[in-house]
């Protein structure tokens, strides 16, 4: 995804927060909520400038880029500005936990949304086709080619079926989770992902009016 920016700096109300602007930071995936800093029109500038989320700290009274201690920096994917120009919506991509305490996000791990974890999931499967780290199921599965892929995404496809007329809730669940798992190995093998899939959801959705 390229990484996109705020223009139109000149739209921006810097004079009502005193010249600063809550920045809250959302993954630009899963769309978790991750914390929420300030930004002076300097820190929004390196922010933009480095691809590297960084703000003002009121309490330090100077710049700092997330991470810059720990290692766990938010690397900028988009800069929004909501509909009074007060507040800005930083989309990032999180190196580690965002959050001090060692959690996901400054709000607690329950701000996830439902469906979040599937960006996750989609992300870690393309980490493994590109690393190919050795043990990992999901390296075999890759090693052995697209014909063991897609038959396992068959054999998955078949054990939800029969789950869903013959089994509880519990194994139909189990054998959902080992279907959508596998297709997003699929999917990667031949260079696409979940959100492929969700843009076409999408698009067909929109066409029904």
């Amino acid at each position: 995804m390229a990484t996109e920016s705020v223009t139109d700096v000149s739209r921006l109300d810097w004079a009502k927060g005193g010249g600063l602007l809550p920045a809250i930071v959302q993954h630009w995936l899963s769309g978790e909520v991750l914390m929420l800093g300030y930004m002076n029109a300097e820190a929004l500038a390196q922010t933009q400038a480095s691809g590297k989320v960084t703000f003002y700290s009121r309490s330090k009274r100077r710049l700092w880029t997330k991470g810059e201690s720990s290692g766990h920096v938010l690397a900028l994917k988009s800069i929004r500005i909501d509909c009074d120009a007060d507040t800005l919506l930083v989309q990032a991509e999180p190196h580690g936990p965002t959050c001090h305490r060692g959690t996901s996000s400054c709000f607690g791990e329950a701000v996830r949304p439902p469906l979040g974890f599937l960006a996750e999931l989609d992300a870690l499967v393309a980490q493994r086709h590109a690393e190919r780290p050795a043990g990992s199921y999901t390296t075999r599965l890759f090693e052995g080619g697209m014909r063991r892929i897609a038959q396992k995404v068959g054999e998955e496809g078949v054990e939800t079926a029969l789950a869903a007329v013959a089994q509880d809730d519990a194994e139909l669940l189990g054998e959902a989770a080992d279907l959508v798992f596998h297709l997003a190995v699929a999917l990667r093998a031949r260079g696409l992902g979940l959100a492929d899939v969700v843009r076409v959801l999408a698009d067909r959705h929109a066409g029904r009016g």
